[in-house]
């Protein structure tokens, strides 16, 4: 009897892991599971036919990586680092839809996806790989960004007319108005810029979405990037009562009173840094209460720029910490009702990090102040003098097209046609001998009279061309423009 129960066990648990194959075949996003070391031991349909791989058959028993090629959705490679499928395969942890774009195959077809990776039951066991093409939901995503983008460029002159107005309304030296009108009027203005920056937001977030514009990558020396940057807010964290310093985490000491900043240099976009840290700093300041304090720092971290901007301010709760970096997310507690924003600044920060080849993720507990952190592909001393000298030829090439594109004054033809006149030494003429008696007054010529044309060859006359002259100062201004 009981081996009978025990076959009837056996034959339940064949029948569901029957059935969960035959799912695991049948649904169109794409499954692969792997040993801890990340060989292939199943992979469905989806899978094969997305990978270009030809049959289940020729991918179980290769690693993983030979057949879920990524690079960035940018179109960009991925280093080894930088590349969260591989991290989360080394380390055992959970990934939750990266999206990048999957190179299929023998044909290096780019397939957009959405990657997944689920490990079973920690380091030491399986990982299960799910991912989806995305190509629709791109297009549709697309769709809407245009819309935003176009809507938020048509709404923001007439905010900005709206603006201006209040500005001058509330100017005592334009309007005169009393106290009440007054603080009607500042609170319309108030919400006006926030209503500017929301749109100035939006466009910034969907030029990137739709890679209107792309990173313009430079060699920099980060730590003097990121101290002029955060010096600018000083003024400001001084009129808030906030203690605002810089300082790399790794000093090399040169003496009791003296210390030399780690150099630490990466390969950035320095308009995408400024913006990173404008986002950073300005919610670090908003959140932050009087007399609290801000510390940014600067280092190197291995092959990567590890920069922080930590704050004693208000802090980010667990359910929210998950969140911040979704587009119009904010937290939504007491303490921060009364903060303005248009919850796209994190989602700004997180979409130029990305772009750039780097992760961003903060640490915070509420009521105990935050810690954003921003991780960057880091370059070597050797490396940025050879950017370097890269980029100065670049410059110095642009500026000889420059010069060679400069205007050409045009020469009056009959002028350059005719030859310098041939010095001669003047032949002496002979003077009467006056009597030194009489002094003879020096006649003086009349002044010319402008309405009378002087005669030809005199001073003065016009310069008259022949035809063929004329047409030749015709063919070189013709050149010039």
């Amino acid at each position: 009897m009981k081996l009978l129960k025990r076959k009837s066990a056996q034959e339940k648990t064949d029948n569901q892991a029957a059935l969960a194959e035959v799912a695991l075949r049948a649904i169109t996003n794409g499954v692969i599971m792997t040993d801890k070391s990340g060989v292939i031991e199943f992979i469905n349909p989806a899978a094969v036919a997305m990978t270009d791989c030809g049959s289940a058959e020729n991918a179980i028993g290769l690693d993983y990586g030979l057949i879920l090629k990524l690079e960035s959705k940018e179109g960009r490679e991925l280093s080894e680092n930088e590349n969260p499928l591989i991290q989360a395969m080394k380390t055992g942890q959970t990934l939750e839809s990266f999206q990048g774009n999957l190179i299929a195959g023998p044909s290096e077809k780019r397939i957009p996806i959405a990657v997944s990776v689920l490990p079973v039951e920690g380091l030491q066991q399986d990982r299960v790989i799910t991912f989806r093409n995305i190509t629709k939901e791109l297009e549709e995503e697309g769709e809407q960004t245009e819309f935003i983008s176009t809507a938020s460029h048509e709404m923001r002159t007439p905010v900005a007319s709206i603006e201006g107005y209040l500005s001058l309304a509330i100017n005592p030296q334009t309007a005169t108005i009393d106290e009440r009108a007054r603080g009607y009027l500042e609170a319309a203005h108030a919400a006006s810029q926030h209503l500017g920056k929301l749109f100035r937001d939006l466009l910034d977030a969907t030029k990137l979405d739709d890679a209107r514009i792309k990173p313009h990558f430079e060699p920099v020396e980060m730590v003097g990037l990121i101290k002029r940057i955060s010096d600018d807010y000083l003024p400001r964290a001084r009129e808030l009562k906030i203690n605002l310093s810089f300082g790399s985490d790794q000093t090399i000491s040169l003496g009791e009173n003296r210390r030399m900043e780690q150099v630490v240099y990466g390969f950035v976009d320095v308009n995408f840094m400024r913006e990173i840290l404008d986002n950073l700093m300005d919610n670090a300041l908003k959140y932050t209460p009087e007399g609290g304090s801000i510390y940014v720092n600067v280092r190197g971290d291995g092959d990567r720029v590890l920069i922080n901007v930590t704050d004693t301010g208000i802090g980010i709760s667990a359910d929210d910490l998950g969140h911040i970096f979704q587009k119009f997310y904010r937290a939504d507690n007491s303490d921060t009702r009364t903060i303005g924003g248009t919850g796209l600044g994190l989602y700004l920060v997180k979409q130029r990090v990305e772009a750039m080849g780097g992760r961003v993720w903060a640490e915070s507990a509420f009521g105990e102040g935050s810690t954003f952190y921003v991780s960057l592909p880091r370059i070597t001393g050797d490396e940025y003098e050879k950017r370097m000298i890269v980029v100065r030829n670049q410059q110095m090439q642009e500026q000889l097209q420059k010069s060679a594109q400069a205007p050409v004054t045009p020469v009056n033809a009959f002028q350059a046609a005719t030859p310098p006149a041939t010095p001669t030494t003047p032949t002496p003429v002979a003077t009467p001998p006056v009597s030194p008696t009489v002094s003879a007054p020096i006649a003086t010529p009349p002044a010319p009279n402008p309405s009378i044309p002087a005669p030809p060859g005199q001073p003065g006359a016009p310069i008259t061309n022949s035809p063929v002259q004329n047409q030749i100062n015709n063919n070189l201004n013709g050149e010039a423009k």
